[in-house]
Formats: structure tokens, C-alpha cells, sequence
């Protein structure tokens, strides 16, 4: 079988000539494939090695952070409060980073730049097209959340515009979610979908890192200095409907009304911490566009490596956890799943969060599906045996055929299920796979090539190391997808 990569001399197929490009952005825009000018940094400089410690620190943190920043305070309350949610955070970064370390380990050893590569030459051609499956999924999965996304905020800006209270019946039909979400859907991402080209990514990139820090700080804001109709009361009386909430701390309430609310700071048990992994899994997994940024690094050397993810890794949990704690403790278990639904219409500040959602969402989405198109385009030639250079041709008529079917499919499940903590923790187990999983599955393989007769106390350390993680991903990727099917799917 003639083994193609899809990863590379792709630049005749229309797509991005630089792997590391396509693969950065799984959950915010960061790369740029545009036609360079003479001044301008080409792909192929930037894959020799042109990044600097300062920029690959950057792009990790653009990488990590994304759409999952809104389902952060719904993961506090799901852990049992501030208390579990912090030291579960603080004890998956120690995977996290090591993961991201032994990428990085693997990609020197096999000579490989992408994360799907070196799995392929490390762990062989079953992994490898596991490998690929779960990334086709993930992005999948994760382009329906974008819409999702999409509705939320569209349904709060209309009621604004609209003047009319959210929910109120008898609505004009052109302010129905399902109608608004395929309007927009056909008029801007099927038409940004459908190019060769992605070269708006840039654009995309500075939405992204502006609305992500704009989100984080509006949600801090809004804990620290309360609007006039988020009281107390109001927020007190809705956690009396929801008598099993998981509340670590919250506001005092009204005189006289201490004994009809409960204040749980525990979670109900240890299974609920784990209910919130696929939020953590879906926010900090960028163990995918790690190996391309390692290799586009001028000195992509492991230790080296290791100070950059940890700095990154840092940066985005003062992100994660400033949104989770302040939103969590606004509202306690009543939160929704996307924390911004929780604040009121008519909120300005809250609006232009909202904004610079959608015009983020917008154009990640098209990035999303580059991603998942290039592997299914890989994994059907790899099919077909075809050869890159005998099948230019018929590119055009395979990538329009493609992007029509995987964009009306996520349309359509993005329709019929409203709930974005739905989707995340579907997804939030293949996200676990690609912190735990593979890296794991990728130790053990490097360390059992190794020709030594005797193997020294580090390797054995090494390769338990390797088992422990395949172990805690399979896991969590069990426990999750279990919970996400039988009682997030069909409840």
C-alpha cells in the first residue's frame, strides 16, 4: 500500500504547504497561510526554525485557549466547588506539561513534525489510524460546539434587539435559534469553508486572543462589582430550585433566608470530580499543534521545550481558573453551561463579549474543518492507494463533496442539541486520549526501541510513567464518554 501522507507536498492540493500550520488551531485561530511577500516569513522559513522562545510561548497559550473557556464555571460546579475544581486543574497540569515534553521527545527521536506522524512512525500504522479517527472526530465534535456557541450568543443579542423577553411566545419566526444559526451557517461558514485557502487565519488569531482575555476579564468584573440586577436575593432564590448544588462559596444572603438554602462545598462523590475532566481535557488539549510548533522553533531542543509549555500551561490556567472561580462563585450551581447565558441580555460589557465570540467562532470553525478535511482526505487516499500527484484532478470535486456533507451534518446535530456541555463532554474524552493516550502509548514505544541490555532505573521509571498515563486516559476517556451517552445524551 503506498503509504501518503497527509501532511506533506500538499501545496498542489490547495491546501496550507506547512503541516504545522493546518494542525495549530483546534480550538483558536492562529495560523497564517497566506501567499507571503518578500518581508514576509514564509511557511517554509517558519518550519526551519524561526520562532522565538517569547512567540512559541504564545502560540501554545492561543492553541490552549478557545471555546471551552465558557463551560469552565459549569465544570466548577459539576467538581463540587472551587475547593475540588482548583486541585483537580492543578493536579492534571503535571500530564498536561509531560505530555506536551514527551511530544516533543518523540518528534526528535522519529524525525517526525506533526503530532499524527510521529504517532504513525513511533506506534505504528494501527495507532496511527486510530490516531487520525479521533482527530477527524474531535474536530467534528468541536465544530458543532461552535455553532452551538453561535445560537447561545445570537439568542441573547436578538432578545436585545428584538425587545422582547427571552423565551416569550408567539416570536417571529426569523428570531427562531434554528433559523438564525443556519442563516449564518450558510451565509459565512460554508463559504469560508469551501477554499483551498485559509489565509484569514490571522485575522482570526487576534479575535481569538482578545476575545478569550476580554471574556475572562468581564467574568471577574462582573463577581468583584456586581450589577444592580444581579443580587444576592436573585441568585440565592434560583439555588433554592436546585437544592443539589455543589455552592463551594457565595454571596450572603437575605436575613431570614439562611435556613431554606443549601450550601454544599463538597463533591456528592468522587465520581462528580471526574465529571469535569472533559471541560479541563477540552480547554488545555493543544497536544496536537504542540509538535509542529516544537519543530518551527530556532531551538526546538526538549528542555528547552519543557520551560515554554510550562510558562504556556501557567498562563492559560490563570485564564481558566480567573473564569471558572468568578463565574462559579457568581452563580453558583445555577450556571449554565455557557457561563455567558447566565448574565442578562441588555448587558453592554457582556454584549461585546458576546460579539467577539461569534466573530472568533466564525472563522475557527472553518479552521476546525481544514483540520478534519486534510485527515480524511489522507485517510482515503491512504485507502484508495491513490498518489497525491495522480488524483489532483478530482481534488476539487472531493473537497467540495466533503465540506457540504460535514458541514450539513453539523448543522444539523448542532440544531437538536442546544446544550454545549452536551457536546464537550462528548468530546472532552478524545481530548483525553490526545493528552494521555497517545503521548503514553508514544514513551512506551521510544523506550522499548531503545537497544540497551541493561536497562537503567530511568527507563523502567519511564515506561511505568508511559503505562500510568495510557492507563488514566483510557480511564478517563471511558468514564466520560460512559457519562456522556447514557447520561448527558440520554437524559
Amino acid at each position: 500500500m503506498a503509504q501518503v501522507s497527509i501532511n506533506s507536498d500538499l501545496g498542489e492540493w490547495g491546501f496550507s504547504t506547512d503541516a504545522g500550520e493546518r494542525a495549530r488551531l483546534l480550538q483558536s485561530p492562529c495560523v497564517d497561510s497566506d501567499p507571503k511577500s518578500e518581508g514576509e516569513a514564509s511557511p517554509e522559513s517558519l518550519s526551519r526554525g524561526t520562532t522565538s522562545t517569547f512567540g512559541a510561548i504564545f502560540i501554545v497559550v492561543n492553541a490552549c485557549l478557545g471555546a471551552g473557556l465558557l463551560n469552565f464555571p459549569a465544570a466548577f460546579s459539576t467538581a463540587g466547588g472551587v475547593a475540588a475544581g482548583v486541585t483537580l486543574q492543578m493536579g492534571m497540569l503535571v500530564f498536561i506539561i509531560s505530555g506536551l515534553v514527551i511530544l516533543a521527545y518523540c518528534s526528535q527521536a522519529s524525525n517526525e513534525r506533526t503530532y499524527q506522524e510521529v504517532v504513525w512512525a513511533v506506534c505504528g500504522k494501527l495507532t496511527g489510524v486510530l490516531c487520525e479517527v479521533s482527530i477527524a472526530i474531535y474536530t467534528f465534535g468541536t465544530c458543532i460546539a461552535f455553532l452551538i456557541i453561535i445560537g447561545d450568543q445570537q439568542d441573547k443579542i436578538i432578545a436585545v434587539l428584538a425587545k422582547e423577553p427571552e423565551g416569550a411566545g408567539g416570536s417571529p419566526w426569523y428570531t427562531d435559534r434554528k433559523f438564525t444559526i443556519s442563516l449564518t451557517a450558510f451565509l459565512f461558514i460554508l463559504p469560508l469553508s469551501i477554499p483551498r485557502e485559509i489565509g484569514f487565519q490571522k485575522y482570526a488569531s487576534f479575535l481569538s486572543v482578545v476575545g478569550t482575555w476580554y471574556v475572562t476579564a468581564i467574568v471577574i468584573i462582573k463577581y468583584i462589582w456586581p450589577d444592580k440586577e444581579m443580587t444576592p436575593g436573585d441568585i440565592l432564590t434560583r439555588w433554592v430550585r436546585t437544592p443539589t448544588c455543589l455552592v463551594g462559596s457565595a454571596p450572603r444572603a437575605p436575613e431570614g433566608a439562611e435556613s431554606d438554602i443549601e450550601r454544599p462545598h463538597r463533591p456528592a462523590s468522587w465520581m462528580a470530580v471526574f465529571n469535569a475532566m472533559p471541560t479541563i481535557c477540552f480547554g488545555f488539549q493543544c497536544h496536537v499543534s504542540s509538535v509542529p510548533i516544537f519543530n518551527s522553533m530556532r531551538q526546538p531542543e526538549v528542555k528547552t521545550w519543557g520551560g515554554v509549555v510550562t510558562a504556556a500551561m501557567v498562563i492559560a490556567l490563570a485564564v481558566y481558573m480567573g473564569t471558572g472561580i468568578c463565574g462559579f462563585l457568581t452563580f453558583g450551581a445555577s450556571v449554565d453551561p455557557d457561563v455567558l447565558l447566565s448574565y442578562p441580555s441588555d448587558d453592554v460589557a457582556v454584549a461585546v463579549a458576546r460579539a467577539f465570540i461569534i466573530l472568533s467562532v466564525l472563522t475557527s470553525y472553518s479552521i476546525l474543518h481544514f483540520c478534519g478535511r486534510a485527515v480524511v482526505e489522507g485517510l482515503w487516499l491512504r485507502y484508495q492507494e491513490m498518489p497525491v500527484e495522480e488524483d489532483v484532478g478530482r481534488e476539487r470535486r472531493r473537497r467540495v463533496l466533503q465540506t457540504v456533507v460535514w458541514f450539513l451534518l453539523t448543522l444539523l446535530l448542532a440544531l437538536f442539541i442546544p446544550d454545549i456541555g452536551k457536546v464537550i463532554s462528548v468530546i472532552g474524552g478524545l481530548a483525553a486520549c490526545f493528552i494521555f493516550v497517545f503521548p503514553g502509548l508514544c514513551l512506551i514505544q521510544a523506550k522499548l526501541s531503545e537497544m540497551e541490555e541493561v536497562k537503567p532505573a530511568s527507563w523502567w521509571a519511564l515506561v511505568s510513567y508511559g503505562v500510568l498515563l495510557v492507563t488514566l486516559g483510557a480511564f478517563i476517556f471511558g468514564q466520560t464518554t460512559a457519562n456522556a451517552v447514557f447520561v448527558d445524551l440520554w437524559a
